[in-house]
């Protein structure tokens, strides 16, 4: 073949597409074209990924869709976090100590809400309970501030700038916690989105709204004779008990299965202890019914003391509750009465009764404390300075005008009790039992108004001596307790009916909460 035929064959072949070489050659192009397109593809597919987990983790959805509208107020998937993760924190808060038998474990924190399932929530999870309180919550604010713009009912500047101390005192927490700002701190705490902003703006609505439900309940008045009646349809179940008791409670032993469970033999032995204290209560004497059990416990070889309780019946007797409230019990009965699980048992002293027909105290005091040592606990010499120093305010006070204004700004300067430092150290509702046991004393000892004294006053929380100013007689307990509880049910009635014209749209973005 020449190679003018072997030229042309060639040629033939690459037009027919019949030259080996070149085929080849394609097929390779091809292949190189195909995979660089998969490659594009895929970049391309990876650069949007990045970008929408950049795009998520911005927060931009969550700040920028709608995940609830309330009447014509949109909230954001990061402010419903944040409503949701309140009121976690604030469930905790109440009944935190509590949690396990609700059957909540909080040691998986917010994460772990979406696993545990929660009887209070129609066979939903504790997730689900937080997001249903989070929109019914919103559903009542949105109603309560409605209410407040058509009434007038506005935050005042005073009022703003403690919801703005709040919120901005986060930036200082934060820093312990070791996060660079509020709004990390919040974001991590609180969810995706949430920042000081979002924050600030739900305390002033929650504000504005417990303004306005205050106010109402502020107007509902009550005749007396209303209150009267109110109070006696307690027959009894409010009434203040004055009870001493001691709880013996069983040993418990570990079962096979490792868990601990008191027996028949611990049980046993826990009411014979119980009735070897009421023996030795019965045989003793004196008028301190609270010394004389502490004194049986030490008779029967125990090692404690009792607990000397002031309670309102209905809220705090156990399960003596019927022996107490009998129309035939008198100061110094005794009994033994098992708990509820019937695994230990009480040996209650019987102190007094009253029917809340007294009048409140109003008090101002100032509060000294005694410096505790590193193991928390207060030497006579703490207490001692504590004591020099309480005199020594008085004796300025005594040396000035002495009047209850001057009494009032010393209060506010000095006092060191928290809950009434800002108010002259005002307490003007004190019922029986409500301060620690000398304070007491002083409110109920048939005080005038100016009478003054030091008292010392101990709990669990501090130790040290209190400044006392008795102001004079607020009304009837009774009237109070009658007065709140009526206020509390007409007030959620009103609340009722306030939130009945309003709901909550759930959008496809509520899915992002939580």
């Amino acid at each position: 073949m020449s190679a003018s035929t072997e030229k042309k064959n060639r040629q033939a072949a690459r037009e027919a597409g019949t030259d080996k070489k070149l085929l080849a050659a394609q097929e390779e192009a091809r292949k190189q074209a195909k995979s660089k397109r998969r490659w594009t593809i895929g970049t391309i597919l990876v650069v949007l990924l990045i970008a929408a987990i950049i795009f998520l983790d911005s927060g931009f959805l969550y700040k920028n869709t709608t995940a609830v509208t309330v009447g014509d107020e949109s909230y954001s998937p990061a402010e419903m976090n944040y409503q949701y993760a309140s009121q976690y924190y604030n469930w905790i808060n109440q009944y935190g100590s509590y949690a396990s038998m609700f059957g909540l474990d909080t040691s998986t924190g917010l994460a772990g809400l979406s696993l545990q399932s929660c009887a209070m929530s129609d066979g939903g999870t504790w997730k689900d309970f937080f997001l249903d309180s989070a929109v019914e919550t919103l559903v009542q604010n949105k109603a309560l501030t409605d209410y407040a713009a058509e009434n007038g009912i506005t935050l005042t500047d005073e009022e703003k700038a403690t919801v703005d101390s709040d919120v901005d005192s986060v930036a200082s927490y934060a820093k312990l916690q070791g996060y660079s700002s509020a709004d990390n701190f919040l974001a991590a705490n609180y969810g995706t989105g949430v920042n000081t902003r979002i924050a600030k703006q739900a305390a002033y609505e929650s504000s504005l709204a417990s303004k306005a439900a205050q106010e109402y309940s502020d107007s509902l008045v009550y005749t007396d004779a209303q209150l009267e009646e109110k109070y006696a349809s307690y027959n009894g179940e409010r009434d203040y008990f004055d009870i001493a008791y001691y709880y013996a409670a069983a040993e418990t032993v570990a079962a096979e299965d490792g868990t601990q469970a008191a027996t028949e033999e611990t049980v046993a032995a826990a009411k014979a202890t119980a009735d070897a204290i009421l023996d030795a209560y019965n045989a003793a004497d004196g008028d301190d019914i609270a010394a004389r059990l502490n004194e049986a416990l030490s008779e029967a070889g125990v090692d404690g003391e009792c607990v000397h309780n002031s309670a309102i019946a209905g809220s705090s007797l156990g399960t003596y509750k019927d022996w107490a409230m009998d129309s035939s019990r008198k100061a110094g009965d005794a009994t033994v009465t098992p708990n509820a699980n019937e695994d230990g048992y009480y040996v209650v002293a019987f102190i007094s009764r009253s029917d809340n027909h007294y009048k409140l105290a109003q008090v101002r005091h100032i509060l000294i404390k005694a410096e505790a040592d590193e193991n928390g606990e207060y030497t006579d010499e703490a207490k001692a300075a504590a004591k020099a120093r309480a005199e020594e305010l008085y004796a300025e006070w005594k040396a000035g005008p002495a009047t209850e204004e001057s009494f009032a700004e010393m209060a506010d300067e000095y006092s060191e009790d928290t809950g009434s430092n800002t108010n002259g150290g005002l307490y003007d509702s004190v019922r029986k039992g409500q301060m620690v046991a000398e304070f007491d004393a002083f409110c109920f000892a048939g005080h005038k108004h100016g009478d003054t004294a030091i008292v010392y006053g101990e709990s669990s929380s501090y130790a040290g001596y209190h400044i006392v100013y008795y102001v004079g007689e607020g009304e009837l307990c009774s009237n109070e307790i009658a007065r709140t509880d009526l206020q509390s049910a007409d007030l959620e009635s009103w609340l009722t009916g306030l939130t009945e014209n309003y709901s909550a749209a759930k959008s496809f973005w509520f899915r992002l909460v939580g």
